[in-house]
């Protein structure tokens, strides 16, 4: 049984890696696929200037990773931006920041509405926005650290809430003092302001940090297997392990399996999605909760923040998107296996009063 168990938990960790490099063919261009079969609820206003003509050309500039939570996102953005009559013009740069760099240039040379930019480097992006600012451009940044965010909408997930639901979590499970491995990456803007918390729990609850590994590449998830696999066979007596990434998550899960030690070290994440739960309600795994937001629906709220503040009716600059820890257990007591049903499960996800307006309601899958 052990070992029908222990292949279970491997098996979904291979279809989540073939997602996850599912996720790295895609190409720059006008955002389609997924949002063609995207609804959004009936607006009950017409839509106002600038949408009420010919679509608003949008700039999406994305760094983004491996994984479907990246997939889910970019469906997400190119729903709402349908529903709002934007040509939303997308370009990733896949972890290459002089791509990235130069795709901002493009679009700011190109003169759009607006420019949207998704994750990436500070020293990379900061002299582009202020140069995008400076031609008039409306500029909206997603999980990006700016030294200066003047005439910036910043948006995000609350990093700092996500961490502590699931540090909370792991608190209770394990105590105070347990001994803790940590698994994650630096100069990455939700990483940095998780990694505050984290430090702040270490602290506050004499955690025993015996280990702390972790990387972020292109294949972040196969990437971090052997490192943690080597902090395991130094510390085969950790308790639980916090990997605050859904991709470093995985990498984590795979090597805690491999040293079978999946009874007895449990292991934190952050972030949710179809592969993700695969994995998380396979029989046996050390992956035992996860702070999250849906991928999908905050994808569209960057595009609302982005529309209401076109049209005059954000009032404000910054905008944080609500998480959910979610517990093994509660995926078992609620029959979820996909974000779908986590939706019904949880509505809160679907981010349906964050946002919104009479003529801009949010989009559902």
């Amino acid at each position: 049984m052990a070992i029908t168990r222990r292949v279970a938990v491997v098996a979904a960790l291979a279809t989540a890696s073939i997602l996850a490099l599912s996720a790295c063919a895609q190409s720059s261009g006008t955002a389609t696929g997924a949002a063609e079969s995207s609804t959004a609820t009936a607006a009950s206003a017409p839509l106002p200037a600038p949408f009420d003509g010919s679509p608003v050309k949008v700039a999406l500039v994305r760094q983004s990773g491996a994984g479907d939570f990246f997939t889910s996102w970019g469906a997400g953005a190119a729903a709402q931006a349908k529903a709002a009559n934007i040509d939303l013009q997308v370009t990733d740069a896949r972890n290459d920041n002089a791509k990235q760099a130069s795709d901002l240039e493009q679009a700011i040379a190109a003169k759009p509405a607006a420019i949207i930019i998704d994750h990436g480097q500070t020293d990379t992006i900061q002299p582009l926005v202020t140069k995008a600012v400076a031609a008039g451009i409306p500029v909206v940044i997603y999980d990006l650290a700016l030294t200066d965010t003047t005439g910036v909408i910043t948006t995000s997930q609350s990093d700092a809430s996500m961490a502590q639901g699931v540090l909370d979590q792991l608190v209770k499970d394990v105590g105070d003092g347990a001994k803790v491995g940590y698994v994650s990456a630096t100069g990455f803007a939700p990483l940095d302001r998780r990694a505050a918390v984290w430090n702040q729990y270490v602290k506050d609850h004499n955690l025993n940090v015996v280990f702390s590994t972790g990387k972020v590449t292109e294949s972040t998830a196969t990437d971090n297997i052997p490192l943690v696999d080597a902090a395991l066979k130094q510390n085969p007596d950790v308790q639980a392990i916090f990997a605050p990434y859904d991709e470093i998550t995985k990498g984590t899960v795979q090597a805690v399996i491999q040293n079978n030690l999946q009874s007895k070290v449990k292991v934190y994440g952050i972030d949710i999605s179809n592969a993700d739960l695969e994995v998380i309600t396979a029989p046996d795994s050390p992956w035992v909760a996860t702070s999250a937001t849906d991928p999908a629906a905050v994808g569209a709220a960057v595009v609302r923040t982005l529309a209401l503040s076109l049209a005059g009716q954000l009032g404000k600059t910054d905008v944080q998107f609500p998480a959910k820890t979610i517990t093994q257990q509660f995926l078992a007591d609620n029959n979820v296996t996909n974000v779908a049903e986590l939706r019904v499960a949880e509505p809160s996800l679907k981010l349906d009063d964050v946002v919104v307006a009479d003529w801009l309601p949010a989009v559902s899958e």
